[in-house]
C-alpha cells in the first residue's frame, strides 16, 4: 500500500517536473500569427513570426494573456454547424462551383476545419414545411419513411462527411417535436407534450433514423434527446421538465437504444440555454440509472433576460458536477436577421466572445447553427430569419462571408480534434483568450480584443514572453 502510494507521489512528481521543462526546452522560439482585423480588412493574414524573449514578472500595467502547459483540462470533440433543410435547400440553388466553394470552405483542406455535423429529425423552424417520416396514428412505425430527408439533406451531409473523412467525421441528430398525434395539443407547433401512451413508439422513432441514416452511410454518433425543451416556440417544439426527460432516457430510450446495439451513441440531455442547465443535470442525472445512459449535457446561448451578461460560470459548475459527462454547446445564431448588416465585425465579436468562454467554462465540442442561409436569413416557415457564418444570395449566386465565419475560423481551423486545453488567463476584460495544445504538442492560443482601441499584448508564457500588437476588433491565432 505505502508503495503504491510513493510510485503514485513519484509518478505525478515526474509529470510534473515534465511540464515546467516544456517552454523552458524551447528558449527563444517563434510563433505564427494569424489575424482577422475588421479595420483593415484582413481576414486570416499571416503576420510573420512573434519572437519569444525572456520576461519574468510582468507589472500591473503590462497587458498579459498568461499561459501555462503545466495545467490541462478538458479535450476538443470537434467544431461544427448544422447542415438543415434551410441550409441545404440554399445550398442545392446555388451554382455548382459555389457549391463546392462552400464545402471546401468548411470542410475542405484549407477551410476552417468543421468535423460536427447536426441535423433536424422532422423539420423544424429552418424548414420551408412541417413534416414528419410516418403517417397519422401509425405506433408501429410501418411507414417510416426519409425520403424528404434525401432531397437536400441527405446528399449535403454526405458530402461533408466525404471532405471531412469518415476517421474524424461525428454527426448528431435532434427533434423539434414528435409527430402532432403524439402530442398533448395535436400539433407540432407551439409547445405541448409527449403523451405517455407514446412514450415507447417515441423512443423506436429515434432508433429508425438512426438505422435509415447508417443504411445511407451516414454513421450515427449521437443524438439530443429533444431540441430546447423548455421553450413553447411557434415552430415546432415540445416540452419536457426535468423529471419527465429523465423518466423518458431511464425507461425509454436509453434502453431501447441499447436493446438495438447502439450503447455507442452518444446521448444528449438539456439541448436548451445556459440558465437551466444546472439545474436540468443536477435533476435529470441525480438517479443512477437514468445518469448511464447519458453521456453530454447540450446547450444554447439564448439565454432569457441575459443576452449581454451570458452565464457562462453556469458551465463551469455544470462542468465540475458532471467530470464524466462532456459539455456541447448544440446551437446558437444571431437573431433578426437584415442583409444590410452581414458585413458588421459584431457578428464574429458574438461568437468568438461566446467560444472563447465556453471553452475556458469546460466545454468539448461547439457547434454553430444553420452553416448557410440565404438573403432573407432563411427559408424558415415561421419567419424566424436569423445570420449564419456564409450567407449566399440565390438570386445572384453571390457567397457571402460574414465576420462570423472568420472569427469562429480562427479555433476550428487550429485546433485540432483530441487538442486538450491548458491554462490561459488574461489581465485585461476586453482581451479574451483560450489557449489548446494539438496532440503534436503544438500550442494554439487565441487572442480578441473586442475594444475601441488598439493593445499591445504580452503572450507570457513560463518566464517568456512575445510582444502582439492586437488590434481594435480583431482576433488572431499564434501557433507555437
Amino acid at each position: 500500500m505505502k508503495k503504491s502510494i510513493i510510485a503514485g507521489i513519484f509518478l505525478s512528481t515526474l509529470v510534473s517536473v515534465q511540464a515546467q521543462n516544456y517552454w523552458k526546452n524551447k528558449v527563444g522560439t517563434t510563433g505564427k500569427v494569424i489575424l482577422t482585423n475588421a479595420k483593415t480588412g484582413e481576414k486570416f493574414a499571416d503576420k510573420g513570426k512573434a519572437q519569444f524573449a525572456e520576461f519574468i514578472q510582468p507589472k500591473e500595467t503590462d497587458v498579459c494573456v498568461f499561459i501555462d502547459p503545466d495545467f490541462k483540462y478538458q479535450k476538443l470533440i470537434g467544431i461544427g454547424g448544422a447542415i438543415t433543410d434551410a441550409s441545404a435547400e440554399t445550398f442545392y440553388k446555388l451554382p455548382k462551383n459555389k457549391q463546392q466553394e462552400i464545402m471546401e470552405a468548411y470542410y475542405g483542406k484549407t477551410g476552417i476545419g468543421y468535423n460536427l455535423v447536426r441535423t433536424n429529425m422532422n423539420s423544424c423552424d429552418f424548414s420551408s414545411d412541417t413534416y414528419t417520416y410516418v403517417k397519422e396514428g401509425d405506433v408501429d412505425l410501418k411507414t417510416y419513411d426519409i425520403s424528404h430527408d434525401e432531397k437536400y439533406k441527405i446528399p449535403m451531409i454526405k458530402a461533408a462527411q466525404q471532405m471531412i473523412g469518415a476517421d474524424k467525421f461525428l454527426f448528431y441528430f435532434s427533434p423539434w417535436s414528435p409527430p402532432a398525434w403524439m402530442k398533448s395539443n395535436k400539433s407540432m407547433l407551439k409547445g405541448g407534450r409527449l403523451l405517455d401512451e407514446y412514450y415507447q413508439p417515441w423512443a423506436n422513432y429515434y432508433v429508425r433514423f438512426i438505422q435509415e441514416y447508417e443504411k445511407r452511410g451516414i454513421p450515427v454518433w449521437g443524438l439530443t434527446i429533444q431540441n430546447e425543451p423548455m421553450a413553447t416556440q411557434t415552430w415546432e417544439s415540445c416540452i419536457y421538465t426535468a423529471d419527465e426527460e429523465a423518466k423518458f432516457l431511464r425507461e425509454n430510450l436509453g434502453p431501447t437504444l441499447w436493446k438495438n446495439n447502439y450503447k455507442d451513441k452518444k446521448v444528449i440531455i438539456w439541448d436548451h440555454n445556459r440558465d437551466l442547465m444546472y439545474q436540468r443535470a443536477t435533476t435529470t442525472l441525480q438517479d443512477p440509472e437514468t445518469a448511464k445512459y447519458a453521456s453530454g449535457i447540450g446547450y444554447h446561448w439564448y439565454e432569457t433576460w441575459t443576452k449581454s451578461k451570458p452565464l457562462f460560470n453556469n458551465i463551469a459548475e455544470t462542468s465540475r458536477a458532471f467530470p464524466d459527462k462532456f459539455l456541447i454547446f448544440t446551437e446558437g445564431c444571431k437573431e433578426q436577421f437584415d442583409f444590410t448588416k452581414i458585413d458588421e465585425v459584431s457578428l464574429g465579436e458574438l461568437y468568438g466572445r461566446n467560444m472563447i468562454n465556453d471553452f475556458n467554462n469546460g466545454t468539448s465540442a461547439w457547434t454553430d447553427w444553420n452553416v448557410l442561409l440565404d438573403q432573407t436569413g432563411g427559408p424558415n416557415h415561421v419567419k424566424n430569419f436569423c445570420f449564419a457564418p456564409i450567407i449566399a444570395d440565390t438570386r445572384t449566386g453571390e457567397v457571402h462571408y460574414t465576420y462570423e465565419y472568420y472569427y469562429i475560423g480562427h479555433l476550428s481551423k487550429y485546433i485540432k480534434t483530441n487538442a486538450q486545453r491548458i491554462g490561459s488567463t488574461s489581465n485585461r476584460d476586453y482581451i479574451l483568450s483560450t489557449t489548446f495544445m494539438n496532440e503534436n504538442g503544438q500550442l494554439v492560443s487565441v487572442v480578441m480584443n473586442e475594444s475601441d482601441n488598439d493593445a499591445d499584448v504580452n503572450l507570457w508564457i513560463e518566464g517568456q514572453s512575445a510582444k502582439l500588437l492586437s488590434p481594435a476588433h480583431s482576433i488572431q491565432t499564434v501557433l507555437l
